[in-house]
């Protein structure tokens, strides 16, 4: 079986090579709407999963094809990727102290089957000082991650603890996706 990552992440690249099987990347860049508030945010990122799936999926015949999108949520805001130092400096300082959900919205497409699931994953941060911030908007790290960080980098600092799968929190629970096979009878 083919099997297709439709993401530009190289971090979910690098979770899911930890299953040893063999597979590709391919994408498209999509624009991706702004928030819709009529969905909930599991929806929102099952929906952007969906999009990255399906912008793939008729290239392939007979390939497993895998979309996925992260988005981090405070207080029932969608912290999406910042702008620029003073947003992620914005961001990271209201994450200080508090806890956040990680949400991974995976759409799996193969062969007439459509299956689309969401982890989330509770992080809380320490409580973080300027110097500690600035220090890490200045390595450029946060520009490419929602939530303006990404916890295997530098900014594992920044965690005091986490309730659920780490893999979520860097863009791919690679261990619900694995169940989420088998329910649907998919081995791979």
């Amino acid at each position: 079986m083919k099997i297709v990552l439709a993401s530009s992440s190289p971090r979910r690249k690098i979770i899911l090579s930890k299953l040893n099987i063999p597979f590709i990347v391919d994408f498209k860049n999509i624009k991706e709407p702004k928030y819709d508030t009529n969905l909930t945010p599991q929806e929102y990122c099952k929906k952007l999963s969906k999009m990255k799936a399906l912008s793939v999926s008729l290239k392939y015949n007979n390939a497993l094809i895998i979309g996925a999108d992260t988005i981090v949520l405070l207080d029932n805001k969608v912290l999406g990727k910042p702008s620029d130092k003073k947003n992620a400096y914005k961001t990271l300082k209201s994450l200080s102290g508090r806890n956040h959900k990680v949400i991974t919205g995976v759409s799996i497409i193969y062969n007439g089957i459509f299956h689309t699931f969401h982890d989330t994953t509770i992080v809380k941060f320490f409580k973080l000082n300027d110097t500690e911030i600035k220090k890490y908007i200045n390595t450029n790290a946060p520009y490419d991650k929602a939530g303006s960080y990404g916890i295997q980098d530098y900014s594992a600092i920044f965690v005091e603890k986490i309730n659920g799968c780490y893999d979520n929190v860097v863009g791919f629970p690679l261990s619900k996706f694995y169940n989420e096979l088998k329910k649907i009878n998919l081995c791979l």
